[in-house]
């Protein structure tokens, strides 16, 4: 079901060049998108439009979605940090990057989520991805540093945090701008003496909410 569906996207955004790496195009083809939306939502799964998954947030976009993991560039084996759980579809896709020598942990602050994204993952078969409900802008300390970390909503800036527990050569993938409007999504990479940021253009995600993002949605 949804096989040929799931096909006519992935050519529509091979075409459009948002997806380019062979590894990515395999992991959005081995992921079940339609498996992590609400059922009742299901028909649009493979469309290019973000969708609601309850309590005010949204599955981004296939497109966004593969201009965050072309840019962030995970590779087999790495630890893996996302930021907002969401339904868990980002954390499948990246559980398929890293691959079974790798390991993903992701945060979602909303309780509710960070079930339906457990659970979603659960039925699925992914093993190497552990769900935690807490304050995403203060990362995961326990089990820092990380190789890589995804954030899936917006914060004024670049939490320091996440930062901090980049390892030296660690890259951070993020919108970052003022709410809904004017965000840029980018990618920190960190040196020894810093961090050196490249930008990817305009997007539109919801606001981090904690301590170091916004005060309230």
């Amino acid at each position: 079901m949804y096989e040929k569906e799931k096909e006519e996207l992935i050519e529509r955004l091979a075409a459009w060049g948002y997806l380019r790496k062979l590894e990515i195009i395999e992991a959005f083809r081995r992921v079940p998108r339609h498996e992590f939306v609400p059922a009742g939502m299901r028909r649009h799964a493979y469309e290019d439009q973000p969708l609601p998954i309850g309590h005010g947030q949204t599955i981004s976009a296939p497109s966004m979605i593969a201009i965050m993991l072309e840019s962030l560039e995970v590779k087999p084996g790495q630890k893996v940090l996302e930021i907002g759980t969401g339904s868990g579809y980002n954390a499948a896709l990246l559980a398929e990057l890293v691959g079974g020598e790798g390991k993903v942990f992701t945060v979602e602050r909303i309780p509710e989520l960070a079930e339906f994204g457990r659970a979603n993952l659960r039925r699925v078969g992914y093993k190497n991805v552990q769900v935690i409900t807490g304050n995403g802008t203060l990362g995961y300390k326990k089990e820092a540093p990380w190789d890589r970390i995804l954030v899936t909503a917006c914060a004024p800036d670049v939490p320091k945090p996440l930062i901090d527990q980049l390892k030296i050569g660690g890259k951070l993938g993020a919108p970052v701008g003022q709410n809904y409007m004017f965000q840029t999504w980018v990618v920190a990479e960190k040196m020894e003496d810093g961090i050196n940021i490249r930008e990817y253009g305009g997007c539109s995600f919801v606001p981090l909410v904690g301590e170091h993002g916004w005060s309230k949605t």
